[in-house]
């Protein structure tokens, strides 16, 4: 398993992220709206935005699981965060980054992922992904990819109101 990257500039990414003040903070609507109409329309059974703290992914939105974090050492997200674009993984038992990863082979079982880092307008540092997950190996389309890029486009809009 490859442990997520942490970046360069990870001293000035916290200060962005702790800035939002948006870490532990309750669930809101407008953020849940958003990770259903993930799943709706692209057909996955989780979908979450995720904040990247120091150590931990912490879940904003979460549909389909009861989680609120994970360990960001093995996250997808932390992956994702760095990506210039979307970040996808087809199968994750077959990618080297990811087979032996406790959430591939074990609960909850990830197999696909797609996810687009958010970032906050004022420093352009990435403070969070939104993404989707599956249980089963599959491709993303060119109209998917779009769908999530524009639900991505709108989590990040209403992260920086």
């Amino acid at each position: 398993m490859q442990i997520a990257p942490i970046p360069e500039n990870e001293k000035e990414r916290l200060e962005a992220v702790h800035r939002m003040a948006i870490l532990d903070t309750k669930p809101e609507e407008r953020f849940d709206r958003l990770t259903q109409e993930a799943v709706e329309r692209l057909k996955v059974p989780i979908s979450t935005l995720t904040i990247l703290d120091s150590k931990r992914e912490w879940f904003k939105s979460c549909h389909g699981l009861d989680q609120k974090e994970g360990e960001r050492a093995i996250s997808f997200c932390g992956h994702a965060l760095l990506a210039k674009d979307i970040f996808i993984v087809e199968d994750a038992a077959k990618d080297p980054r990811f087979t032996d990863n406790p959430m591939v082979i074990g609960f909850p079982f990830i197999r696909f992922y797609a996810g687009v880092a958010l970032f906050d307008y004022k420093t352009g540092q990435p403070v969070g992904v939104f993404c989707v997950k599956d249980t089963k190996p599959r491709l993303f389309s060119t109209e998917e990819i779009s769908i999530l890029i524009d639900i991505a486009d709108r989590a990040e809009k209403e992260l920086n109101k």
